[in-house]
């Protein structure tokens, strides 16, 4: 019987390390295709990056989609550091280029499972927990731009004297919306596949 749990337990650690290995390389190759991973808008940047942090956590747990999270706000330093645009200054620090990402998975993970135990529905709950993942990010960038740069935000912009709630808000609403959709829809169909698959 210990035989047996150790064997089972062998199995999962294993597939939790291909789950991690396969989307963070994902992650990693989308953030060198110019326009897939980073896709320049104005002064910032759009991103899918945060679909296979989500999908990571649906499918492993938020441990997983930790992880995978960390990978996707590294790159985004990286990419801050290499390819620069108008607020790239800002993704220096790890606060708002790292934390936000690393805090994606876990709240998917928890917004699906809450939302699988009362619906009893793969997709709904992969739809909803991939838009609630993805405004994580979102909410999460912007949130710590505007506590720790407010007016360093404004300055970058030539938007001196301006509101920067009611800028990032904007954002929100032109970016962080659509992203939020797309990532729903995607996580909603590759969860059914993999947690179909998973049952096999």
């Amino acid at each position: 019987m210990i035989n047996t749990r150790t064997s089972v337990q062998k199995r999962l650690n294993v597939r939790k390390m291909a789950v991690i290995g396969v989307l963070s390389a994902i992650s990693v190759m989308m953030s060198m295709i110019p326009f897939i991973g980073y896709i320049p808008i104005g002064p910032i940047k759009a991103t899918i990056m945060h679909i296979p942090v989500i999908i990571g956590a649906i499918v492993e747990g938020p441990v997983v989609g930790a992880i995978i999270g960390l990978i996707f706000g590294l790159t985004s330093l990286w990419n801050a550091i290499t390819q620069p645009v108008t607020l790239s200054p800002l993704f220096l620090n790890p606060l708002v280029s790292v934390l936000p990402r690393i805090l994606i998975g876990v709240v998917a993970y928890y917004v699906y499972q809450g939302v699988y135990k009362i619906s009893k529905r793969v997709y709904a709950s992969g739809f909803i927990a991939g838009i609630i993942g993805s405004l994580t990010n979102t909410a999460g960038v912007l949130g710590m731009i505007y506590i720790l740069y407010a007016d360093k935000y404004l300055g970058l912009i030539e938007q001196q004297g301006a509101n920067a709630a009611k800028l990032l808000f904007g954002i929100v609403l032109t970016s962080g919306i659509p992203e939020a959709l797309v990532a729903g829809l995607i996580v909603s169909a590759v969860s059914v596949a993999l947690i179909r698959k998973g049952k096999k």
